[in-house]
């Protein structure tokens, strides 16, 4: 994320510690957002083909960015639903689950805080 950014509701989310020229009024604890997608078989396959032949794999990169989205949306609506209007602190992580490595989840944490 390269700056704070928000939502319709006004949610301003960021990787940073502090919010310049808006002061922090009330922390009101750590808030998550989590999603889970799977990679379907077809997808796997030309994503399999292009790492052969190179480039990038422009199915996997809308599913991330997707799951992203997702991710900070939850994260968006956990803080309002406790009175907050901005997330800081804001990390997100990639992880690689199933048995086979079939699923990727995407999580989005940080500290809500109303400013």
């Amino acid at each position: 994320m390269a700056g704070p950014w928000k939502d319709a509701r006004g949610i301003i989310v960021t990787t940073t510690p502090t919010i310049e020229g808006k002061p922090i009024q009330d922390y009101l604890g750590i808030v998550t957002g989590e999603v889970i997608v799977g990679a379907n078989i077809f997808r796997d396959l030309f994503a399999n083909i292009r790492d052969i032949v190179g480039g990038r794999s422009g199915s996997y990169e809308r599913i991330l960015s997707e799951a992203r989205e997702q991710a900070i949306q939850e994260l968006q609506a956990e803080c309002a639903g406790r009175g907050g209007n901005a997330v800081v602190g804001v990390d997100l992580d990639y992880e690689v689950i199933g048995d086979t490595g079939s699923m990727l989840m995407v999580s989005a944490s940080g500290t809500a805080v109303k400013v």
